[in-house]
């Protein structure tokens, strides 16, 4: 494989082989579903996944949180199978199945050994298209949504995190939490989760990706009589549904800083400005950026803030990215005693980035260690089950680990202080819980605003 493969949604079927002599097929089928596989030599087990293009960001006001209520929902039975079922299915042969709720996708997933894979193919099927949705079920579950959301409330990191998204992304859709907030999940209606579950789950929205053992042709096979006989007409021609518009999106910083006082041990930090998008030519220049700044032990965030002064067990930084927009930001957990501090020298590290640059024997480490890091990955169905997927619905393009580490290896000392002076440039946001204030912080950015 020579470069990154185009995905274009017009084309049938596609054939290649990927490094390690993986083959990679995709069928796109008349009534518009993706099916795509990697048959991964000497593997014994598969991984695969459903995925629908549609996530928090979604929703509408008055459905807030509803797509991670319904995936809550399609394990709770079918017209064939009980929730009981569904579970016996994949506990009887040792398999595993879940789901997640993103910003931009719904997936749900299983991983089997090879053998059981029609079994895999043939409950997930029936899943996605023939869920009830009963009402006392509903009922139940908004129960368990909402001591999911309480659970998360309880946890000081996760409340750092859905706060700093709010400030860095203010009223951009993906700055929403994922799970909504109890106020919506209580005024969520039967209704209008299966006006969602029935407006977003059809044959053009569907991408199926399985990875390991897998041949192609039965897969495609077996997709196709679990979704006839599930009563989707794939007669019908569709088009896919069209990817999301890369184009970046401008954000509107939404606060400065937002403080939530808890009675805690330490005080969670996290500063940051808003990214780039996923599909962005600098992700590579990224990923040494973060790499070096907070991706690892050798990191300077690591270093500075915890080896050289003990200030902080936990301490890096992160770079999610979506179709239209992204987040770079940096974490520490520290005694609040010590939160102005640990935060000039978060501030201090992000700003040297573009400032001086990074060294020759940084970027040799941070390109060893995402080279490194992105082989052992591959090792697990599970990561290129889902790199199938993210190539699909949202880059769409594949590229394989030999041309993922040539691009890392184009990536230059020059691009990684280009990129930092821009992130450094753009309006800057602190999430803090924990015992502090507004007044920690006073001096590091302007406008500070508490809650």
């Amino acid at each position: 494989m020579n470069g990154a493969v185009p995905l274009p949604l017009d084309l049938a079927e596609l054939t290649f082989t990927a490094s390690g002599d993986s083959r990679v097929r995709r069928s796109v089928l008349p009534s518009g579903v993706r099916i795509l596989s990697e048959q991964v030599p000497g593997a014994r087990s598969a991984t695969i996944g459903y995925w629908v293009a549609v996530g928090s960001r979604d929703e509408l006001p008055a459905t807030y949180g509803s797509t991670h209520f319904l995936e809550h929902l399609l394990f709770k039975g079918t017209t064939h199978r009980s929730a009981l079922d569904i579970a016996v299915s994949f506990d009887e042969v040792g398999g595993e199945h879940n789901a997640m709720t993103a910003k931009e996708y719904t997936c749900y997933y299983a991983k089997v050994q090879d053998r059981d894979l029609p079994m895999a193919v043939d409950v997930l099927s029936d899943m996605l298209t023939s869920s009830i949705i009963d009402a006392t079920e509903f009922e139940n579950e908004r129960g368990v949504i909402l001591e999911e959301l309480a659970m998360a409330d309880d946890d000081p990191g996760d409340v750092t995190s859905e706060r700093f998204f709010e400030a860095v992304l203010g009223d951009h859709p993906l700055g929403r939490p994922i799970g909504g907030s109890p106020e919506t999940i209580q005024a969520a209606t039967h209704d209008s989760v299966w006006n969602h579950y029935r407006a977003n789950y059809r044959a053009r929205d569907l991408v199926i990706t399985v990875a390991g053992a897998v041949d192609h042709d039965e897969l495609v096979a077996g997709v196709e009589q679990a979704l006839a006989a599930a009563g989707w007409d794939l007669a019908v021609e569709a088009a896919p549904v069209e990817r999301r518009d890369a184009t970046h999106d401008v954000i509107e910083r939404g606060s400065p800083l937002v403080v939530v006082q808890r009675p805690i041990e330490q005080a969670n930090i996290l500063l940051g400005v808003s990214g780039i998008p996923a599909a962005d030519d600098r992700r590579s220049t990224m990923a040494v950026l973060n790499s070096v700044l907070g991706g690892g032990m050798s990191s300077r965030l690591f270093q500075e803030i915890r080896e050289k002064r003990g200030l902080a067990y936990s301490v890096y930084s992160f770079s999610p990215s979506y179709s239209d927009a992204g987040l770079f930001g940096l974490y520490a957990g520290c005694s609040p005693a010590k939160a102005a501090q640990v935060t000039e020298l978060l501030l201090a590290e992000f700003l040297r980035m573009g400032e001086g640059g990074v060294t020759d024997d940084e970027m040799r480490r941070a390109v060893g260690q995402l080279s490194g890091a992105s082989a052992l990955a591959l090792e697990d169905s599970d990561t290129r089950m889902s790199r199938l997927g993210r190539s699909e619905i949202t880059l769409g393009e594949f590229s394989d680990l030999d041309e993922s580490l040539r691009r890392l290896a184009l990536v230059t000392p020059e691009d990684v202080r280009e990129l930092a002076v821009e992130l450094a440039s753009r309006p800057l946001s602190i999430a803090a819980v924990g015992t502090v204030d507004a007044a920690t912080f006073d001096g590091l950015i302007d406008e500070p605003v508490s809650a």
